[in-house]
């Protein structure tokens, strides 16, 4: 029997072999490295900062809703497009404002004017002798600095030589604008050092080597750091926008997934070192070894995030678009940089566990990972059956899951606009604080505000001027931006105020841009599931040559997904107290934890199909993939779900919410799915996993080869 075929335990090559020929390999590696060094210079030197091409945060809509037309119309308008910063004034012991406190807040508001388009415009209104409102109008096409520093200066000078109890708070559209900008000011440094923090700890515990950890944490690094250029130079020609949240999400996506890659090949070629002494041919081996599985896995990533290429909304292409070069950057860091700098410092990069020749390779030995196979092997109907069971009892989780997320409830931390907010609630209409803007034809305008007055959930209507073929009004509504109430009242109001003849009625403003926006997700979920679905479905097919394995896979993944979405509900009830998930929660997670939780299937089953083909039996094949691949996988595992948790020290809970159903997909995909159940599935399909593929074929074939 030939060595590969059992597990490639052989003597060391010899001496004369071993020293005939590594200057080429060894003249190639320092050719890749000084490349990687020069390309590195001239990336860093020639192109943008980072990755981001946007101010703007946020899901940006397409031309074609009603909320974009309005905001390209309400431009023609003599004050152009215009969103109110609303300065509240009230008593922080909940009493009414004195007489001195009212003329103190009439005399401010003269200054405060100043700051906006229409100084005459912010006239102080008392409501309830409670609370003092001034409107300073500020403009919607500023860009979030410039609109940051607007907001930031009213709030000094509102705020400026209060005696307590008086206060001022600030809120209204561009509040919350700014208080979402300053959640990202930074967030790219806080990301990335929080990423680099995680993995190095993490590398440093799974190889337990002061100097191997280090190197695919510099080669992932530069990786992330020229995907991020990459992405900012190509964005543009491409005809996307990425913005600050992209930004932060490639870094993790090219550290969690360059980081994996680094751990599959380190193991492989550690394996390798065992059976020779030549470190360039054991790198050769590993890397062939290797490649195909993070070519598919890889592949499997950038083809689902291209996917969102097609979606609706702009800021979801911006960060499709961004994750697959980022991917893709991943691998070629990992399949090229990462081995020239591993094979050429030598066996001492490993130092202390310096691997020597001779010694079992991990399939062959009996480690943690070749006993959980073997307690599989006794009862894989059992397990299989308890491993669906968990996986369903945690989906089940799930049955209660609400999406949409109100305006004020998008904070971890309570930032000034809400609190402003929640102040004028309690004497006004919730919706006052961003209200709707109607638009009509000029002959139709007093007819289409009549409409709105009649819609259930609607406060107020009142007319805000108009030009040759518009008219405008403000409409408030009951209910506060971004609730269900709130989104039904203006699916309402758009039905009925259409109804009013040759109006030609239209609905925008910032709440009416969240409902388009939270049906813009809905659109783009229900046309990239399937596509990244039927994507992972045909590189499982073309990896396996097999169609019964990738349909068991691909229900594995799926069943993840759901039981990870389940689990994180119950999380997010339990701990974090989160109202709802917000709209593009289930769309992100459910491309990340598919496209990277098929990873580790992948690498599981491509080293069972290699082993097939090699001569052993499935049922052989796929317990030494699992004793050779859970160390690796699971530590990969671990440390992606530590990553996309850093996702967390953000105060937006949309990034929150994402990372923790991603690190709990993961953890699922790394612990249960793959570890039992996936292995449980081959044992008892046994031969019948590969159909119409036979891989054993050939592996007798080997056999036969090898007798004669």
């Amino acid at each position: 029997m030939s060595p590969h075929m059992t597990g490639r335990t052989s003597r060391p090559v010899p001496h004369a072999a071993r020293t005939t020929g590594p200057r080429r390999p060894r003249t190639v590696a320092w050719l890749v490295l000084l490349l990687t060094v020069v390309g590195l210079g001239a990336v860093f030197a020639l192109g943008p900062s980072d990755a981001t091409t946007t101010e703007a945060t946020g899901a940006s809509l397409p031309a074609s809703s009603q909320s974009a037309e309005v905001a390209e119309i309400v431009k023609s308008f003599p004050a152009g497009a215009v969103a109110p910063a609303i300065v509240v004034f009230s008593n922080t012991d909940g009493s009414p404002l004195t007489a001195a406190q009212q003329e103190l807040v009439s005399q401010r508001s003269a200054s405060l004017g100043a700051f906006g388009l229409a100084p005459e415009a912010a006239r102080p209104q008392v409501v309830e002798d409670k609370v003092a409102t001034v409107a300073v109008l500020l403009p919607t096409a500023a860009g979030d600095d410039e609109n940051t520093a607007a907001v930031d200066r009213i709030r000094q000078a509102a705020s400026a030589d209060l005696a307590a109890p008086l206060q001022a708070q600030v809120t209204g559209g561009p509040a919350f604008r700014a208080d979402v900008t300053k959640v990202f000011a930074g967030a790219d440094s806080t990301l990335l050092i929080a990423t680099a923090s995680v993995v190095a700890v993490l590398l440093l515990i799974t190889y337990r080597s002061p100097v191997l950890w280090l190197v695919p944490l510099i080669v992932v690094g530069a990786g992330d750091r020229t995907a991020g250029i990459l992405v900012g130079a190509l964005a543009p020609h491409v005809g996307v926008e990425v913005d600050a949240s992209a930004a932060g999400i490639l870094s993790v996506l090219v550290f969690g997934a360059g980081t994996d890659y680094a751990l599959l090949l380190v193991s492989r070629y550690r394996d390798e070192l065992h059976l020779t002494d030549d470190r360039f041919t054991a790198m050769a081996r590993a890397w062939r070894g290797t490649a195909p599985a993070v070519l598919a896995s890889g592949t499997t990533v950038v083809l689902s995030l291209l996917t969102l290429l097609a979606a609706e909304l702009t800021g979801n292409r911006g960060l499709g678009f961004a994750g697959a070069v980022g991917i893709l950057t991943a691998m070629l860091f990992g399949l090229v940089v990462l081995p020239a700098a591993l094979v050429l410092p030598g066996r001492w990069l490993f130092w202390p566990l310096v691997p020597k020749v001779g010694d079992p390779v991990v399939a062959d030995r009996r480690g943690l990972w070749s006993r959980i196979g073997q307690g599989v092997a006794k009862r894989p109907a059992q397990v299989a059956v308890a491993g669906t069971a968990v996986l369903l009892v945690l989906a089940s989780g799930a049955l209660g899951l609400r999406t949409g997320l109100a305006q004020e409830d998008s904070f971890r931390r309570t930032p000034e606009a809400v609190l402003g907010q929640r102040t004028l609630a309690a004497v006004q209409p919730a919706g006052a604080v961003d209200p709707l803007t109607l638009l009509s034809s000029t002959a139709t305008g007093d007819q289409v505000a009549d409409a709105a007055r009649q819609v259930p959930g609607v406060s107020s209507v009142t007319p805000g001027g108009h030009t040759d073929r518009w008219a405008r009004a403000d409409v408030v509504l009951d209910s506060a931006p971004g609730t269900a109430a709130s989104d039904r009242t203006i699916d309402q109001l758009r039905r009925r105020v259409a109804q009013v003849p040759d109006s030609g009625a239209l609905v925008g403003g910032a709440t009416a841009e969240a409902y388009d926006t939270s049906r813009a997700n809905a659109h783009d979920t229900r046309l990239v599931v399937p596509l990244v679905l039927a994507i992972v479905l045909v590189v499982l097919i073309a990896l396996l040559r097999a169609l019964v394995a990738p349909l068991l896979l691909v229900a594995t993944v799926i069943l993840s997904y759901f039981a990870a979405l389940g689990a994180s509900w119950t999380v997010f009830r339990t701990f974090y107290d989160f109202p709802a998930t917000d709209t593009n929660v289930p769309l992100l997670s459910f491309l990340f934890l598919v496209a990277l939780g098929v990873d580790y299937n992948i690498f599981l089953i491509a080293r069972t199909r290699e082993d097939t083909v090699a001569g052993h039996d499935t049922r052989r094949a796929v317990l030494r993939a699992l004793a050779s691949t859970g160390g690796v996988i699971t530590s990969a595992g671990i440390l992606l779900a530590a990553v996309f948790a850093v996702l967390g020290v953000l105060p937006l809970i949309t990034l929150t919410q994402i990372g923790i159903i991603v690190g709990i997909g993961v953890l699922l995909d790394t612990l249960l799915v793959r570890t039992v159940l996936v292995p449980a599935l081959v044992l008892l399909t046994g031969r019948r996993f590969w159909w119409p593929g036979r891989p054993e074929t050939a592996g007798g074939s080997k056999r036969a080869g090898v007798a004669e």
